[in-house]
């Protein structure tokens, strides 16, 4: 069965008979189109896809199960009055219509069809990850672990945090990446109590720590990882924060399987850390899905309530952050299986010292 006929079959749940897509990322799911403008129309009879002059060769190329339309920018408009016949309830994805939008939707669509709520239902197709996906996946989670083996062996102090983070991004390209899934971070000293550290333009010192956050993005699929490297001689305040992430992190990810909520798995790592006198160090939650985004669902957090199911791949990666001295992350990407996970990250946790 086709992703958009998974997700034609939840429309009688979510009290639908279309769904109109207009979010990049669900668009590119359903139809396969990695351009950054078009709408589509998804319906148990209807495939109708539109884009703009400059994405027609592509959608050519890349749309071939949705009935393919040229139109101005006024996509809503070009869609006109080809609707199937009768009342209709047509689904949008509220999470990503603006106020704008949706007033220009309610005056091109016929008064027939009635506008409904409908966010989140090809998010929920994308939460479980197929082989063609996971392939993606794991290519991009490849390319990350030996962006760092490429780092250690370069090392580290006295270059800059920037510098840093624009050469990995650049060998990450080198190995085979569209380019990196974020913006990577780089931070060092007590620039490491910023979660999202932006690199600075400063050298990196010895006898400190340096977290490093990256990610790879391969035929537009997202990974993610953190490290956090000695520098030198640390001073034990800080040798033993990273013992304690990485203990917090492995019985997170002892925990992860089907049926386990997000929330709970969080509240495991978050107990844990809090009783070694740290709770109000950890303020993010634990983790989050990834895939054609970077941050999907499910959610490994403290609002998680959804249950883990396999075929989900998520981040593992708690963290302690204290102002004025340092921080340390460790992140993993882990694939929920049938009976447990898989860790689809490599490179080796334990503090690892690079001058």
């Amino acid at each position: 069965m086709s992703r958009a006929d998974r997700i034609v079959g939840s429309f009688e749940q979510a009290g639908i008979d279309l769904l109109l897509i207009t979010h990049t990322t669900n668009l590119r799911y359903v139809t396969g189109f990695s351009g950054s403008n078009g709408m589509a129309v998804l319906g148990a009879e209807v495939r109708r896809f539109v884009t703009d002059f400059r994405y027609v060769e592509r959608a050519r190329q890349e749309v071939v199960s949705f009935d393919r339309e040229q139109a101005p920018q006024d996509f809503v408009g070009a869609l006109g009055d080809g609707w199937p016949p009768g009342e209709l309830r047509l689904g949008f994805e509220d999470e990503h219509v603006s106020v704008k939008q949706h007033a220009r939707l309610r005056q091109i669509i016929p008064d027939r069809i009635e506008l409904v709520p409908a966010g989140g239902l090809v998010e929920a197709e994308r939460a479980v990850k197929d082989p063609t996906e996971l392939v993606a996946i794991r290519s991009a989670a490849r390319i990350v672990d030996e962006v760092y083996g490429w780092i250690v062996e370069r090392g580290l102090v006295g270059r800059t945090e920037r510098e840093v983070a624009l050469t990995a991004e650049h060998e990450m390209r080198l190995r085979g990446a569209d380019g990196p899934s974020f913006p990577s971070i780089v931070a060092s000293a007590e620039h490491g109590a910023l979660p999202h550290a932006e690199p600075r333009d400063v050298p990196i010192a010895a006898d400190t720590l340096v977290t490093i956050d990256m990610g790879a993005r391969v035929d537009g699929y997202c990974s993610d990882c953190t490290r956090t490297f000695a520098t030198g001689r640390l001073p034990e305040p800080l040798d033993r924060l990273h013992g304690l992430v990485l203990d917090a992190q492995q019985i997170a990810l002892d925990a992860v399987r089907p049926g386990r909520t997000g929330r709970e798995v969080d509240a495991i790592a978050r107990d844990f850390i809090a009783a070694a006198g740290h709770g109000e160090h950890f303020g993010h939650g634990l983790g989050h899905g990834v895939g054609l985004d970077i941050h999907e669902a499910p959610r490994l957090a403290r609002s998680g309530t959804d249950a883990l199911r396999a075929g989900n791949v998520v981040t593992v990666e708690p963290g302690i952050y204290v102002a004025g001295l340092s921080g340390v992350r460790i992140e993993d990407l882990a694939l929920v299986t049938e009976d447990g996970r898989e860790v689809l990250s490599s490179f080796p946790k334990a503090l690892i010292t690079v001058h």
